[in-house]
C-alpha cells in the first residue's frame, strides 16, 4: 500500500516531482468547516496558503491509481507543494476494442504511434489489456499539462507528441501520409486544443489573490485594531498606503499577463490546410492540429501554430522570437532513411538534434521552395503547451522561486521580530493585570504591540531600491524582466562569456585563403576575387557551400557565410514561384561569376581558341543542401557546373572534423602544425573539400541520399582564415572584473587554440599563467575513460613547434617545481567533448576542474548549461552573458544571465543588453551591488524602527500610557516613510572594487551592526525615560502641572484648554511620553544616517540630494519644536511642556547618541569587522590579506583579536570553492603534471572515482 501511495512524475528531469493521493473525507470536512466559523475565517486562510494542510486537513490517503485529489510536492530545494483535483475524460461511445487501443497508446505515451491498420491493433491490445474495460481515462492537470493515468507504468505520465521515441523511417513511413478523420478526432480529445492559452484574469479576481497575501491579511488586522483603539487617521494612512501598493501591484501584474497574453496570441486562431489520408487536403483552424497531423505550409509564409518537422520542401524561417537572432535560417526537409543509399533506419529524432530539419511554433515562416504537385509539407510533431514556444511561456507563466540567502534571511528575521513581539504581549498583559487595566484595554494594547513589532511598510521598503535599480539599469540599456535577480546580481564572483558576438566583433573578415595543391600547402593569399581562380574548386565551395538566401531582394543569412560569398564577389539568383512551377522539381538557386572575372572578358593573343568556343556562361547550380549543424560542425552542399555531367559536392566546417573525412593523401603533414599557427593567432580557420560524384547519382538519388554518403572519401583542398577582432572595450571590461576579484569563463563553439589565443588577448589568461589542456577519451574496446594532460606552449615560445603533444614544455614545469606552479597561476582549457566525458566518468574531478577552468572550447548550447550547472555546485555566483542564439538555457540557468540583443526585452535571460557590447556586466554588477547593499540598509532602517517604536511603546506601557494618534502617524509618515523611500536613491558607486557584499542578513558585521545599534538607542532611550523622573521638577503629569512656571502665559494656558476626560481617559500627554517621543524621533533620523553607507559599494549619501534634504528638513523642524515650542503643534502631537534646561539636556541626550552611533557603525564596525566579512577568496584560492590601517597604533589586544578573526575565517571558509581552493594548495599531486594520464576506475564507477597515473 505504502509503495502504491507515493509516485514520482518527471523522474530525472527539471520538474520532477513526488505524487500522493488522497480521497476526500466529509468528517474531516466538517471538522474544518466547524473550525473555520470558530476562527472567524482563519482557519480557511491558513488553508489557502498551505494547500498540503488543505488536502491534509479534509482529505484521506488513498492508492495514486484510485484517488480523487492528488497532492504534488517538487523534489527540488525549494520542496514546494500543489494540489490538483483527478479528473475524468470520456472517449464516448466507440467500439471497447478500438477504444482501448486509443486509450492504452495514448496513457503510454504512444498515442502517436497508431498506425493505418487499426483493426489488427485492436486485436493485440485487446489481449494486453483485456480486464480495462473503462471508457474513462484518468487525468490532472499542473502548470498547463496534463497528466493520465498510465496502467503499464503504473503511474501519471504527460502525453508525448512525436518528438519522443519515433524514428526518422517511422516519420515518412507512418505519419506522412496524414491522418483520417476518425484519428484526428480522437487525437484531439486526448490532446485538447492546440492553443497556447495566457488566460488575463479578471481585475477582481486578481484582486482578490492580492488581498488574501499574508501581508494585506495582517495589515487588515492592525487597520481594525487601530480603529477599535480609535487610531483612525494612522489607519486611513495605512489604508490608503495599502490602496495605492494594491492597484500599482494589480497594474503591474496584469500588464505582464497582457504582454505575455500578446505575444503569444499571434497564432490562436490562424487557417491552415491539412492533408488527410485519403489524399484530399481539408483547411481547419490551427487550434484542431494534433501530433500526426501533415500540415501544408503556405507559399507566402506563416507563423507557425505547432513544432513541425519537414517531409518535403525547403523553409527560410525567422526565429528571432526564440532565440532572439534575426538571421533567416534555411531549414531542410528530413532525411529520409529508408530511401537513403547508405541507410541509419534506427535514429529516433529529435527535434533539438534535427532542428535544422523542425519548423518550432511562433516561429516565421518567410519563403519555401517546393516541387509541383508535391507541396511543401511537415508533420506535426507537437502541440500547445508542449511546444518550443509552450515551454517558454509556461517558464514565464510559473517561474521557479528565486533562492537567495537574503530572502530566507528576511523571513528568519521576521520570525525573530514575531518573537519580540510575543514577548512585549505577554509583558503587556502581565503588567495590565498588576495595575488592574479592563479587559477591553487590555486585548487592544496587547494586540498593538505586535503591529508595532512587525512593520506594515517593511514590503514595500524593500521593494523601492530594486524598483530604482531597475529604473537606473534602463537609463543604460539594460532591460530587466526579472527584477529579484538585480539583488542576486550584486554577488556574483565569476562571469561566463560566449566568444563570438560578445568578447570579440559579431562580423568575421577574411584574411585570406591558404589553398592546398598535391597536398602540400600554397603560400597565403590575400585576394580570393581573382581570374586565375574564379574556375577553381576552392572558389567553387566558397561560391556553393552556404545557407545564403535573397528575401525581398537583399542576400542574407549567416554572418559568416555572407563574409565568404562577398569576398568572392559572386552574383546568387534564385528561382522565382512561376520559374519553379514550370518544372517538375525544385529550381536550384544558382551562383555565378560577374562577367568582368571570366577569362573570356579579357581574351590574351596567346590564348587557346577553345575558350572563344566555350559558351560565355559559367553558373553552378546548388543541388541539395545539408545545412550546418553544430553537432557535427560542418556543412556540405551538392552542386553540378552547367554542362557537366558529374555533380560535385563541397563540404565546409572545422578543420580538424574535415581533415578526418578526407583522404589522408589529400591532407598536407603540417596540417596540424599551419592550423595550430593560426589558431594561435587567434585566426577563425575554416577547411574546405570536395569530391566529384559518380554520374549513377542522379538529381533524385541525390535528394534522398544521407549526408554520410556524402561527406566522406573528400579531397583536402584548404583553408579560410577569418580575422575575429576584439571588441575594442573587451580587454578593459575583463580587467575591471579582475580587478574586482571576479572570475571570467570563456564558452564557446569555436576552436579551443583559438578560444586559448583570444583569451590571452583579451587577458583572460595573462602572458605567464600556464594553460593546462585536459582531453578526455571516453571508454573504448575495453579500456576506461582517461584524461591525457597537456600544457598549452607559451606565447613567448618559437611559434614552430610542434602539435599539442609535443616536449617543449616550460623549464619551471618540471618534476620538482610544482609548488612554484602553484603559487603561479594555472588555468584549465577543454572541448566539449572531453567536458561530457568529464562529466559522465570524473565526477570527483569536476569541481577541482571549475576552480581554474577558463577556457571550454567547442560547446554545444546544453552543455554551456551543464557548465553553469556545475560552477553553481561549488558555490559560485554564475553571470552568463551572450548573444542569446545558442545561450538560452545557460542564460536562464545563471544567477545572473544577460543578453547582448537589440530586442528589448528578450524571454531568453532576465536581462537584455540593448548595447552589444560586454560593458553592461560591469555595469549590472555595480547596480547589483548598490540594490543589494540598499535592502540591508533598508532592512536594518526598518528593523531598527521596530525594536525603537516598540521600546518606546513598552517603557510607556510601564506607566500604562502611550504615544498618541498624531505621534504615531508623525513618525510613521513623515519620518519613516519618507527616509526609506529616499534612502534607496543611492546610485551605485562608479567602479567595481575587489570587496563583495554578504549575501545574507545573519552575517557577523550586519547582525553586529544591527544588534549594536539596538543597544545603543534602547540605553538612551532608557536613560531618558527614567533621569526625567529623578528632575526636581517632576511630578505625575495632570492638566494644571506647570513645570516650566508659565502660569500667567496665555500662550501655554491655551495649549491645554481642550478636553481633559480624553487625556485622562488615555494618558497620552506626561512627561516621559514628551521625552521618550523627542529621543525616539531623532534616533530614526541618526539610525537612517548610519546605516546609509556609500563607498565601496553605493555613492556617499550625501550626493543623494533628496534624502540629504528630506533628513535636513525632519531634523530641522524636530529640533524646532523641541527647543521652541509652537502651541498649535503641540497640541496635535499631545506634548507637554518640560523646562528648557530638559530640552537642553534632551539635546545633549541625542547628540551623544548620534556620536556614539555613528562611531560604531562608520568606524569600529567598518575598520574590523567590515574587512573580516567583505575580505574574499581572488580566483578561487582562499586568503586573507588586508590593508594596513593608516594610524599605526593598533594595540596589541586588537591585533589579537582580528588575527583570531581571521584564523577563524580561515580554517572554515563558507562556499565550497574556498574550502577546495585550501585543500588543493597541499595536494602534491595537483595540478596534474605535464604529460600524465588520469583513469577512471572500473571498480566504483558511481562515484567516478580517478587515479592518477604518470605515462613515461
Amino acid at each position: 500500500m505504502d509503495k502504491e501511495e507515493r509516485k514520482t512524475i518527471n523522474q530525472g528531469q527539471e520538474d520532477e516531482m513526488e505524487v500522493y493521493g488522497y480521497n476526500l473525507s466529509r468528517w474531516k470536512l466538517a471538522i474544518v468547516c466547524l473550525g473555520v466559523l470558530c476562527s472567524g475565517g482563519f482557519l480557511l486562510l491558513i488553508l489557502y496558503w498551505l494547500p498540503e494542510w488543505r488536502v491534509k486537513a479534509t482529505c484521506i490517503r488513498a492508492a495514486v491509481k484510485d484517488c480523487e485529489v492528488v497532492l504534488l510536492r517538487t523534489s527540488d530545494e525549494f520542496r514546494m507543494w500543489f494540489c490538483a483535483k483527478i479528473r475524468f475524460l470520456s472517449l464516448g461511445a466507440q467500439p471497447i476494442s478500438s477504444l482501448k487501443s486509443v486509450t492504452n497508446k495514448v496513457s503510454n505515451g504512444h498515442a502517436v504511434h497508431l498506425s493505418e491498420n487499426l483493426a489488427e491493433e485492436n486485436k493485440h491490445e485487446m489481449n494486453k489489456y483485456s480486464h480495462t474495460q473503462s471508457q474513462q481515462i484518468r487525468y490532472f492537470t499542473h502548470h498547463s499539462i496534463k497528466y493520465f493515468w498510465n496502467d503499464a507504468l503504473h503511474n501519471f505520465d504527460f502525453l508525448k507528441g512525436l518528438d519522443e521515441g519515433v524514428s526518422c523511417t517511422s516519420i515518412y513511413e507512418k505519419h506522412s501520409a496524414g491522418l483520417t478523420k476518425g484519428m484526428h478526432a480522437y487525437r484531439k480529445l486526448l490532446y485538447g486544443v492546440n492553443e497556447i492559452t495566457v488566460k488575463v484574469p479578471s481585475v477582481f479576481k486578481l484582486l482578490i489573490k492580492e488581498v488574501l497575501n499574508p501581508f494585506y491579511i495582517f495589515q487588515l488586522f492592525s487597520v481594525i485594531l487601530w480603529s477599535t483603539d480609535e487610531y483612525y487617521y494612522y489607519a486611513l494612512a495605512i489604508v490608503i498606503m495599502s490602496v495605492v501598493s494594491i492597484v500599482t501591484s494589480l497594474y503591474s501584474i496584469r500588464k505582464q499577463y497582457v504582454m505575455l497574453h500578446d505575444m503569444v496570441a499571434a497564432h490562436s486562431t490562424v487557417r491552415v490546410s491539412v492533408c488527410r489520408l485519403n489524399e484530399e487536403i481539408e483547411e481547419i483552424f490551427s487550434t484542431d492540429l494534433v501530433p500526426g497531423d501533415v500540415m501544408v505550409i503556405p507559399l507566402n509564409g506563416t507563423v507557425m501554430p505547432c513544432d513541425a518537422v519537414l517531409i518535403s520542401g525547403t523553409c527560410i524561417v525567422n526565429e528571432s522570437m526564440l532565440t532572439g537572432e534575426s538571421v533567416p535560417v534555411t531549414k531542410t526537409n528530413l532525411p529520409n532513411p529508408s530511401v537513403d543509399i547508405k541507410g541509419m533506419g534506427d535514429e529516433l529524432y529529435s527535434p533539438e538534434i534535427h532542428k535544422r530539419h523542425t519548423l518550432f511554433c511562433g516561429t516565421t515562416v518567410i519563403q519555401t521552395r517546393f516541387y509541383t504537385g508535391e507541396l511543401v509539407k511537415a508533420v506535426v510533431v507537437r502541440t500547445g503547451f508542449s511546444t518550443s514556444k509552450g515551454q517558454l511561456v509556461r517558464s514565464i507563466l510559473y517561474p521557479k522561486p528565486t533562492d537567495f540567502k537574503l530572502y530566507r534571511d528576511a523571513y528568519l528575521f521576521l520570525l525573530c521580530l514575531v518573537a519580540v513581539a510575543g514577548i512585549g504581549f505577554i509583558y503587556t498583559i502581565v503588567n495590565s493585570v498588576l495595575h488592574q487595566v479592563e479587559a477591553g484595554s487590555i486585548i487592544i494594547e496587547s494586540l498593538d504591540i505586535i503591529t508595532i513589532t512587525v512593520p506594515p511598510a517593511l514590503p514595500a521598503a524593500m521593494t523601492a531600491g530594486i524598483v530604482y535599480a531597475q529604473r537606473r539599469l534602463k537609463k543604460v540599456g539594460i532591460f530587466c524582466i526579472s527584477p529579484q535577480r538585480i539583488n542576486i546580481c550584486g554577488q556574483l564572483n565569476l562571469v561566463c562569456f560566449d566568444k563570438t558576438g560578445t568578447l570579440t566583433e559579431d562580423g568575421l573578415d577574411l584574411w585570406g585563403i591558404q589553398r592546398v595543391e598535391n597536398a602540400r600547402y600554397l603560400l597565403p593569399e590575400e585576394s580570393v576575387c581573382n581570374e586565375m581562380l574564379v574556375k577553381s574548386q576552392f572558389v567553387a565551395c566558397m561560391a556553393t557551400c552556404h545557407s545564403l538566401t535573397k528575401i525581398e531582394g537583399v542576400l542574407s543569412g549567416d554572418p559568416l557565410d555572407l563574409k565568404m560569398f562577398e569576398a568572392i564577389g559572386w552574383i546568387l539568383e534564385e528561382a522565382t514561384e512561376e520559374e519553379t512551377a514550370l518544372h517538375n522539381r525544385i529550381m536550384p538557386t544558382v551562383v555565378r561569376p560577374p562577367k568582368q572575372l571570366l577569362p573570356d572578358s579579357t581574351p590574351a593573343g596567346n590564348q587557346e581558341m577553345e575558350l572563344f568556343e566555350l559558351p560565355a556562361i559559367y553558373e553552378i547550380g546548388i543541388v541539395r543542401q545539408f545545412p550546418f549543424s553544430s553537432a557535427l560542425q560542418r556543412m556540405s552542399v551538392v552542386a553540378r557546373v552547367l554542362g557537366d555531367k558529374k555533380m560535385d559536392a563541397y563540404m565546409k566546417g572545422a578543420p580538424e572534423i574535415i581533415a578526418n573525412l578526407c583522404k589522408p593523401e589529400t591532407v598536407p603533414v603540417d596540417f596540424e602544425t599551419v592550423l595550430e599557427d593560426y589558431t594561435k593567432q587567434g585566426f577563425r580557420v575554416i577547411a574546405l573539400a570536395h569530391r566529384k560524384l559518380e554520374s549513377k547519382l542522379t538529381w533524385h538519388k541525390v535528394q534522398n541520399i544521407s549526408r554520410d554518403a556524402i561527406e566522406n572519401n573528400m579531397d583536402f583542398m584548404g583553408l579560410i582564415i577569418m580575422q575575429n577582432k576584439l571588441k575594442q572595450e573587451t580587454p578593459a571590461v575583463l580587467e575591471d572584473l579582475h580587478k574586482a576579484n571576479i572570475r571570467t569563463v570563456m564558452v564557446t563553439g569555436d576552436n579551443m587554440l583559438t578560444a586559448i589565443s583570444v583569451a590571452r588577448d583579451c587577458g583572460m589568461i595573462l602572458p605567464h599563467d600556464k594553460v593546462i589542456i585536459a582531453e578526455a577519451l571516453p571508454p573504448k574496446d575495453g579500456k576506461v575513460a582517461t584524461i591525457n594532460w597537456h600544457y598549452a606552449d607559451t606565447l613567448t615560445q618559437c611559434s614552430n613547434s610542434s602539435a599539442i603533444g609535443s616536449e617543449a614544455i616550460p623549464i619551471k614545469l618540471a618534476d620538482d617545481s610544482l609548488e612554484d606552479l602553484q603559487m603561479s597561476r594555472y588555468h584549465f582549457a577543454m572541448n566539449g567533448k572531453s567536458f561530457s566525458v568529464i562529466l559522465e566518468h570524473f565526477q570527483d574531478l569536476v569541481p577541482k576542474l571549475m576552480l581554474h577552468g577558463t577556457v571550454f572550447a567547442r560547446m554545444a548550447p546544453d552543455q554551456k548549461t551543464q557548465l553553469v550547472e556545475a560552477l553553481q555546485n561549488v558555490d559560485y555566483f554564475v553571470g552568463m552573458c551572450g548573444d542569446g542564439a545558442n545561450d538560452c538555457g545557460a542564460l536562464k540557468r545563471a544567477h545572473g544571465g544577460i543578453s547582448l540583443s537589440e530586442l528589448e526585452a528578450s524571454v531568453a535571460s532576465p536581462f537584455t543588453s540593448k548595447t552589444p557590447s560586454i560593458s553592461c556586466v560591469p555595469n549590472l554588477i555595480r547596480e547589483g551591488r548598490a540594490a543589494l547593499m540598499t535592502s540591508f540598509c533598508v532592512f536594518k532602517f526598518m528593523a531598527l524602527y521596530s525594536i525603537i517604536q516598540y521600546f518606546s511603546v513598552t517603557l510607556l506601557y510601564s506607566i500604562l500610557s502611550n504615544l498618541g494618534d498624531f505621534q504615531f502617524l508623525f513618525i510613521d509618515l513623515a519620518i519613516i516613510l519618507v527616509v526609506v523611500f529616499t534612502m534607496s536613491l543611492n546610485p551605485a558607486w562608479k567602479e567595481l572594487v575587489a570587496q563583495r557584499p554578504p549575501s545574507g542578513l545573519i552575517s557577523g558585521a550586519l547582525l553586529f551592526s544591527v544588534l549594536s545599534q539596538i543597544v545603543i538607542c534602547i540605553g538612551f532611550q532608557s536613560f531618558g525615560f527614567f533621569w526625567v523622573k529623578q528632575q526636581p521638577w517632576y511630578e505625575v503629569w495632570h492638566p494644571h502641572s506647570d513645570a516650566c512656571n508659565t502660569t500667567g502665559s496665555l500662550y501655554w494656558n491655551s495649549s491645554y484648554l481642550y478636553n481633559e476626560t480624553e487625556l485622562d481617559e488615555r494618558n497620552i500627554q506626561n512627561y516621559e511620553n514628551t521625552t521618550v517621543f523627542f529621543i525616539s524621533c531623532f534616533q530614526y533620523l541618526i539610525v537612517a544616517i548610519a546605516f546609509s553607507k556609500g563607498k565601496p559599494f553605493r555613492q556617499p549619501c550625501y550626493k543623494n540630494y533628496f534624502f540629504v534634504v528630506s533628513v535636513i528638513i525632519l531634523y530641522v523642524f524636530t529640533l524646532f519644536i523641541m527647543l521652541y515650542p509652537v502651541a498649535s503643534v503641540d497640541q496635535v502631537l499631545q506634548i507637554v511642556c518640560v523646562p528648557y534646561q530638559w530640552r537642553i539636556t534632551m539635546l545633549i541626550i541625542i547628540l551623544v547618541n548620534a556620536l556614539v552611533a555613528i562611531m560604531v557603525e562608520n568606524f569600529f564596525l567598518d575598520m574590523v569587522l567590515w574587512k573580516v566579512v567583505f575580505n574574499r577568496d581572488k580566483q578561487g584560492e582562499y586568503r586573507f590579506t588586508t590593508t594596513q590601517p593608516p594610524q599605526e597604533s593598533l594595540n596589541w589586544w586588537g591585533k589579537y583579536c582580528l588575527s583570531w578573526a581571521q584564523g577563524c575565517r580561515k580554517k572554515i571558509p563558507k562556499a565550497k570553492y574556498m574550502y577546495l581552493a585550501q585543500e588543493l594548495l597541499v595536494d602534491p599531486e595537483w595540478p596534474p603534471k605535464p604529460q600524465t594520464t588520469t583513469e577512471a576506475k572500473t571498480l566504483v564507477k558511481e562515484n567516478g572515482s580517478c587515479q592518477i597515473i604518470t605515462i613515461t
